[in-house]
């Protein structure tokens, strides 16, 4: 996996560093993003950081409830999710590429949900990542 480009940064970083730190990835990252908010209505987004140690990411939320994490590295980005039992179901039965069937079944599973954790490379990924927002939406 791919480290947060914003570790031991005291203050979210603003739309110029990260620019410069997702390089090229930036178009995916803005195209995810819209596609959300046109998709599903997910417009509310807040910067989070836990630790300094653990960098910075943008969490995507619906009312109260976290829906997508995006963690921004050096020339790409990470989009995670926490899908429930139901949820991680649908997902293998969804038609999403057997590689993303593949991380979700060896995706570690915690009291939250399975932790599915996928790079963001190419722009059929962000598709991956809007099918995650939708199937974690409706269960």
């Amino acid at each position: 996996m791919l480290p947060n480009a914003f570790i031991e940064k005291p203050k979210k970083p603003t739309e110029a560093e990260l620019s410069v730190a997702l390089g090229p990835a930036k178009a995916l990252w803005d195209q995810l993003l819209a596609g959300l908010a046109d998709e599903h209505n997910l417009t509310f987004q807040e910067w989070n950081s836990y630790s300094r140690k653990a960098g910075w990411s943008l969490r995507i939320k619906r009312r109260e409830r976290n829906i997508l994490y995006l963690s921004p590295c050096h020339g790409g980005f990470l989009v995670s999710v926490a899908l429930g039992d139901k949820a991680v179901q649908v997902a293998r039965e969804s038609g999403l590429p057997q590689s993303a069937i593949k991380i979700i079944n060896q995706a570690k599973r915690y009291a939250e949900g399975t932790a599915v954790r996928i790079e963001m490379k190419k722009p059929k990924d962000v598709e991956i990542a809007k099918q995650l927002a939708a199937i974690k939406l409706a269960n």
